[in-house]
């Protein structure tokens, strides 16, 4: 029971962090036994899997990071652009490699999104790509010709992002 009770706390968090709904698309009901809790030794929720792949970890801050598959089953169960970072074609091929997603890049996103918030970064086609953390509003990254908009971490090919330099999508992709 003790596990339950873990979720329906969590789902809470989820609500808050991305909106209504987002703690049942993150951990729905019926599969609340198939769930694995990672816990710290003090016994405080870490990492969240689901038979797929990594949903989530559960931060100190008391925010949620996103993993593939809290990436994937946000983006089901929302409408774009609802946690989301939509990019230009040209720039799928750089973030499925792990780089990260540039301002002139951002064809829409939802415009609730702030520094420092979890997004899905998805094609124009609603398709997963990767996902990250938001480095500026959504206003500045729709109106920004230059400069870093998300931070990828993962992404759907399966690589993580270093963090590096070499994790920056360069200018030789303006046309």
């Amino acid at each position: 029971m003790a596990e339950r009770e873990t979720i329906d706390r969590l789902r809470t968090v989820a609500a808050y962090q991305f909106g209504p709904g987002a703690g049942r698309a993150l951990f729905p009901d019926g599969e609340t036994a198939q769930l694995s809790v990672q816990r710290s030794t003090s016994g405080r929720p870490r990492q969240l899997i689901a038979p797929a792949g990594r949903i989530c970890s559960y931060g100190t801050d008391g925010r949620f990071t996103l993993g593939l598959e809290g990436g994937r089953r946000l983006v089901g169960a929302t409408q774009p652009p609802r946690c989301r970072v939509c990019i230009a074609e040209a720039a799928v091929p750089f973030v499925r490699e792990g780089k990260n997603v540039f301002a002139k890049f951002v064809t829409s996103v939802d415009g609730a999104v702030r520094g420092g918030d979890e997004v899905a970064i998805c094609t124009t086609a609603d398709v997963l790509v990767g996902v990250g953390t938001a480095r500026v509003s959504a206003a500045l990254m729709l109106d920004a010709e230059y400069g870093m908009a998300v931070k990828t971490r993962e992404t759907v090919d399966g690589s993580e992002a270093d963090g590096g330099a070499e994790g920056d999508a360069h200018d030789e992709r303006r046309e």
